[in-house]
């Protein structure tokens, strides 16, 4: 088993949840994160600009956040072993744009997995 971490931009939830759906993937969890990238604003162009233009402080301070979060959406889905290149093809082909900021996934080991309602274990809990 595996559990397949994807971040997201916000506007792509709607059409990866139906991605994976229509592709056998109907159970997944989804939060609200905030983060970036390795890309952040070169400072000296940064404070040249700021230095060269009167701007309203509200417009510098936004400006000036070179490392600032940015809403993402994080995506957990558990599935077999068998079906992990399947779920990461699905969730790449949603989210695509060919941008940076298209996201980021990674795979990780699920040791065991057990359904609470019935007590079941392994595959059995996540199909």
């Amino acid at each position: 088993m595996k559990e397949i971490m994807a971040i997201i931009r916000m506007n792509m939830v709607n059409k990866t949840k139906k991605a994976l759906a229509t592709e056998g993937f109907p159970a997944f969890t989804c939060t609200k994160i905030s983060g970036r990238g390795k890309k952040a604003m070169d400072y000296t162009i940064e404070e040249a600009f700021l230095t060269e233009n009167n701007m309203p402080t509200s417009v510098a301070e936004t400006f000036s956040e070179g490392y600032r979060l940015l809403p993402k959406r994080l995506l957990l889905v558990t599935v077999p072993d068998g079906a992990v290149e399947k779920a990461v093809t699905v969730i790449i082909h949603a989210n695509q744009t060919g941008s940076p900021g298209d996201g980021k996934i990674f795979v990780l080991p699920v040791e065991e997995a057990i359904r609470v309602r019935t007590g079941e274990t392994g595959d059995t809990a996540i199909t």
